[in-house]
């Protein structure tokens, strides 16, 4: 008989001989009474082992006791000295809480959050004391995600440091009003350049983040790059913040890549922003089942030193039962009560528990603290985390919210809104924090009270700085030097300048086969990283695996299936290519670790994600704004691009809107390039921007879609614009005739079709139209928009001139603009083009069909282009009124099944 005949986490299992198992059951009972719990522990793990090894299909204990993970008599020493450490958080809390609070008072009233960092600081302050190393220590120090919210208390101790001065604490989220002292609200890199590494307000982020930096730590050591094999990545997170998708949807990726490297400090004050986290459930229990199931080190910090006794003489396991029964709702409760009400209704709900404390003080039951506010606690977790190996470590740490606030803060509901202290709230703060301001020097300004520094002479600072010194120096802080790297020869260049030939290939190919001798280049090949969110045989970039592999710090242990071949698939820990899977969100990240190496390591590394332009702006675009805030430097290719050119995929693949929210993202440069050739001098352009050392705004990423559909790539045509395609427009082609003038501008895959287009319009209806290429819509915009903006500031000097306005100064004729896009990519530039302007575009849903029919439905095909021209030159009396209804007709324009513009094939 089958031992798998029951689901094994059912609760409805029958038990086949329940007098025999009740012998077992005592058995155990015995040697537990005899022995004590630890050795029934070590019984039943050894037991637990040996089901596996019998394959009787016991699945694994995914939650432990409601208890501290590591025992008090497993505590290492607490190697500092506490009554110091305690006295300048204090100060810390004290200043963070005022910083918040003088933000908020009338006339300014720009906000502030006082209750995570005072849930949080004893967490923070081991850190910084003990563990957190600055970038002068020799493992080149640890990279800190510093949780969003708490960041008033990074400030109040940089102000303690003397990294921070007094008009910055009162300049908080006031950076313009109060420059050059106003600071960010939240760690914001590229407000504040020298001081916050990784941006984390945006829920989810920084968990995905940190997982994906510790991988690009162990991807710089594998490679050679590098060696930061010593240091550690610290990620401080909210419980509530667990709850995003991002959080918890790449814990397995760490576990895969034994990222042994990467902690989690999880702040579980069981709150978010509105009410308890799992009020009828228990937070914590559930994020160590979660993490443990991932693969994960899991270490509680529940109850602080306080409980020891009490549960070393819990002999029934009575009070180990209330905690594990007690919800986080109630536990919530307790700390905005009293002891008084803590004996009666935690206590009280068992004689047992009652009586363990029934020599306690009410004072003394409230003064049972939990684990995240002791610092031993938080020691011993912290060096058990730092020193495992094998797994990332998650850290829960129970706290509360707005601890040490006081009654009107401390486990309320509204805690996270509360941004301001009555008077009364202040001077019971500050009886709480021993902070030697006076009354009256709190009664002279309520809404401006006192920081409080104690000199750079006291023991306790003193203290702090030697503890920073230690440990090589302060944290946080953003270096930017960076090994120098030498530039690709323009030869490196040369294989999308001389086209196709005969062979129709897809610009996706020419930037692959670009890509291909990028990563051969002597001087840069090593640090180019291919990012590919498992499509690179969409993209034709299976090439690379043989030579340049997949990155595995474990290899390849397997036989591959496809080892005989040509391009079979190779993994490597010295591989180059970061394969995420079917994972755009870690695609991202990824591309962020890498894109920001040159400040974070020392080490400049060039990410290259290529992915379906769909699934890129669209799906990641928060993780895309938070790459520009952190200065991430780097190319996003927007693989088969456009509403109708990724033929047969349909509604939810047919991009034609990514360039428009690339457009958002003022930390992008977008592109959307028709040929090899300009895609060529748009990479060049791009590296030398970012790592040529000449360019005043480096910190940038370059989009460029690419398009899957296959055509002849043209050589680059002699006495090419550079400049104009990298400003973002170039004339392509004139008339070959005499007649009406018009000017047609396009971009990407539709520049072929408006040269069809111009020859239509040329042997049907006489007109002589011009074909301009617009490599960037969303450059020329911004480029006018400055112009305007300059001019709009300084109305007695010259006037400038939009470059798209000066380009096409002497172009006769309407214009008219057509893409595979929205009518608002091209729209951008309406403003600032020198005459009449239409513009054709596909804003619909996509779906299903043919280039041809797909183009003809949207009327962007070159037959439409021809039939919107000839209106335009109607409209200025340049055109028989008749002329437009009479190429309607001879086009059959009305037809899907008419269409004739593209040609099928391409890669989807």
């Amino acid at each position: 008989m089958t031992v798998n005949d029951q689901d094994p986490y059912s609760v409805t299992n029958t038990d086949k001989d329940p007098e025999e198992t009740a012998e077992w059951n005592e058995s155990l009972d015995s040697l537990v009474a005899a022995q004590g719990h630890e050795r029934g522990r070590e019984i039943m793990l050894s037991l637990l082992k040996r089901s596996k090894d019998l394959h009787l299909g016991v699945p694994m204990v995914p939650t432990t006791d409601y208890i501290n993970t590591i025992a008090k008599e497993d505590e290492p020493d607490f190697p500092g000295n506490e009554e110091l450490e305690r006295r300048y958080r204090a100060w810390i809390r004290w200043n963070a809480a005022i910083t918040v609070h003088r933000a908020q008072r009338p006339g300014i009233g720009v906000g502030g959050h006082i209750a995570t960092y005072a849930s949080s600081a004893a967490l923070y302050e081991v850190g910084h004391n003990h563990f957190f190393r600055g970038a002068d220590h020799e493992s080149g120090g640890d990279q800190i995600f510093y949780q969003g919210h708490a960041s008033p208390g990074m400030y109040a101790r940089a102000f303690l440091e003397g990294r921070m001065s007094e008009d910055q604490l009162k300049g908080f989220r006031q950076e313009k009003s109060q420059a050059p002292n106003g600071i960010s609200s939240y760690p914001h890199p590229r407000l504040m350049p020298e001081f916050w590494q990784f941006p984390t307000v945006s829920m989810g982020l920084g968990p995905i983040n940190a997982i994906y930096q510790a991988q690009n730590n162990k991807y710089l050591t594998n490679r050679g790059i590098r060696d930061v094999s010593e240091k550690q990545v610290w990620a401080f997170l909210g419980d509530g913040e667990m709850d995003e998708v991002e959080s918890r949807g790449a814990l397995q990726w760490a576990t895969n890549e034994k990222l042994d490297n990467l902690n989690f400090v999880i702040n579980c004050n069981l709150q978010r922003l509105d009410g308890p986290v799992r009020g009828n459930g228990k937070i914590i229990q559930e994020l160590e089942s979660f993490f443990r199931g991932a693969g994960w080190n899991v270490i509680k910090v529940i109850w602080g030193r306080e409980w020891d006794d009490l549960l070393a003489n819990d002999h029934e396991g009575a009070l180990r039962d209330l905690m594990n029964r007690t919800p986080d709702g109630d536990y919530q409760t307790y700390k905005a009560e009293s002891g008084a009400y803590v004996r009666e209704n935690f206590f009280g709900r068992d004689p047992r528990t009652l009586k363990m404390v029934e020599h306690l003080s009410d004072d003394q039951v409230w003064n049972l603290k939990r684990g995240g506010h002791d610092y031993r606690k938080v020691y011993a977790a912290f060096k058990a985390a730092s020193e495992h190996k094998g797994q990332p470590t998650v850290i829960l740490a129970k706290t509360v919210k707005g601890y040490g606030l006081g009654p009107s803060f401390e486990g309320r509901n509204a805690t996270h809104q509360m941004k301001k202290l009555t008077l009364d709230n202040l001077k019971k703060f500050r009886d709480e924090m021993h902070i030697p301001i006076t009354d009256a020097a709190l009664e002279a300004d309520p809404y401006q009270p006192p920081f409080y520094h104690p000199g750079e002479d006291d023991e306790a600072i003193q203290y702090m700085q030697e503890r920073r010194r230690e440990l090589g120096g302060y944290v946080p802080e953003r270096r930017t030097k960076h090994t120098h790297i030498d530039l690709p020869e323009a030869k490196t260049y040369d294989i999308v300048k001389k086209g196709s030939g005969k062979q129709e290939i897809a610009t996706t190919m020419a930037f692959a086969r670009l890509l291909k001798d990028l990563l051969r280049d002597k001087s840069i090949g090593n640090r180019i990283v291919p990012i590919i969110p498992d499509e690179a045989r969409t993209f034709g970039m299976d090439a690379y695996f043989p030579t340049a592999k997949i990155y595995n710090p474990a290899g390849q242990q397997y036989t591959s299936v496809d080892r005989e071949q040509l391009l079979a698939y190779k993994e490597s820990p010295q591989g180059q290519i970061v394969h995420v899977g079917i994972n755009e969100a870690g695609a991202f990240a990824a591309f962020t670790a890498v894109g920001t190496s040159y400040a974070t390591n020392g080490e400049p590394l060039i990410p290259v994600y290529v992915f379906y332009s769909m699934f890129g702006f669209q799906r990641t675009g928060d993780a895309m704004w938070a790459a520009g805030d952190q200065m991430a430097r780097g190319f996003i290719m927007g693989a088969t691009a456009g509403r109708t050119t990724l033929t047969g995929e349909g509604l939810q693949h047919a991009d034609g809107h990514s360039l428009l929210l690339a457009s958002t993202n003022p930390a992008v440069v977008s592109y959307d390039a028709a040929y090899g050739y300009e895609l060529g001098h748009i990479v060049r352009a791009g590296i030398e921007r970012m790592y040529g050392g000449k360019h005043e705004d480096p910190n940038v990423m370059y989009y460029l879609t690419l398009y899957n559909e296959p055509l002849v790539q043209p050589a680059e045509p002699e006495n090419f614009d550079v400049e104009g395609a990298l400003k973002g427009i170039y004339h392509l082609s004139a008339p070959t005739i005499t007649g009406p003038k018009a000017q047609l501008l396009a971009s990407g895959v539709a520049v072929p079709w408006t040269l069809e287009a111009q020859r239509l319009l040329a042997s049907d209806w006489g007109v002589a139209a011009d074909v301009w290429s617009v490599t960037s819509w969303t450059e020329l915009r911004r480029d006018g928009l400055a112009a305007e903006e300059y001019n709009f500031l300084n109305p007695n000097e010259e006037a400038r001139v939009p470059y798209v306005t000066a380009k096409l100064a002497d172009a006769k004729g309407p214009f008219v603009a057509l893409t595979d896009f929205m009518h608002a990519v091209p729209d951008q530039i309406r403003a600032f083009v020198p005459g009449d302007f239409a513009t054709l575009g596909a804003d619909d849903f996509g779906f299903s069909d043919t280039r041809a029919a797909a183009r003809r439905f949207f009327k962007i095909d070159s037959h439409s282009l021809v039939v919107r021209t000839l209106e335009s030159l109607v409209k200025r009396g340049e055109m028989d009124p008749a002329v437009p209804a009479q190429a309607i007709e001879k086009y059959s324009l009305h037809d899907v099944n008419e269409g004739t513009t593209g040609s099928a094939g391409g890669e989807s």
